[in-house]
């Protein structure tokens, strides 16, 4: 299966390359909104499974944690860059919580794999969050100590809690990707399972 995925990336990274690397414009939060800023793999997987939540108003695929200004996607996948690949929420507190988030988030991804989701390898997988307050950032290490307490994971998280850093988008292909190409065959594989998982376990925090 691994095989099997790393060829599906290899072709779908080779057609991603021919389109166009027009960037979108960061996200502009609006009066009473607040951001949240994840990285859990590769995005086309974090921004699907949030994009189906209450009180989610945008989810932006792009670039985060590293040191060149206006990475590209061919940069970041080098890893030298030392960007994640990331997303960025904008979301109603009155109608989903920080800690909501973070609980979908780190459901969906595993927190315990150094610089590796599945078949994705570098360090532009890593899990981290980045966070845009005292609050958020206190609310991240306490969920991580609550999951670590009770031994919800055989191995330790090695997710990394850090300041939000500048943020770049990701070019435009790459933004809603899953629903854009939902039939393709690692959208099938590695991203639809995640998102039927969100739509199962937390049936409560969808949209209507």
């Amino acid at each position: 299966m691994r095989r099997l995925i790393l060829l599906l990336l290899t072709v779908l990274t080779t057609s991603c390359h021919s389109q166009s690397n027009s960037k979108p414009q960061p996200i502009k939060k609006a009066q009473n909104m607040e951001l949240a800023t994840f990285a859990g793999g590769c995005f086309w997987c974090t921004e699907a499974v949030f994009l189906d939540l209450k009180g989610v108003k945008a989810v932006q695929s792009g670039y985060t944690g590293g040191k060149r200004p206006n990475p590209t996607y061919e940069q970041v996948s080098s890893g030298a860059t030392g960007h994640a690949e990331a997303i960025q929420i904008e979301f109603d507190p009155s109608e989903i919580s920080y800690e909501e988030l973070l609980e979908v988030f780190f459901a969906t991804h595993d927190p315990t794999t150094l610089n590796r989701q599945g078949a994705d390898v570098g360090t532009q997988y890593r899990s981290e969050v980045f966070y845009h307050s005292d609050a958020q950032k206190e609310a991240a290490e306490n969920y991580i100590a609550q999951m670590t307490a009770a031994l919800t994971f055989k191995d330790p998280i090695v997710t990394k809690v850090s300041a939000a850093q500048p943020w770049y988008p990701a070019e435009d292909y790459h933004q809603n990707y899953y629903k854009r190409n939902t039939s393709q065959s690692y959208c099938h594989y590695v991203i639809t399972p995640k998102v039927e998982k969100v739509r199962k376990v937390f049936k409560d925090k969808l949209k209507s």
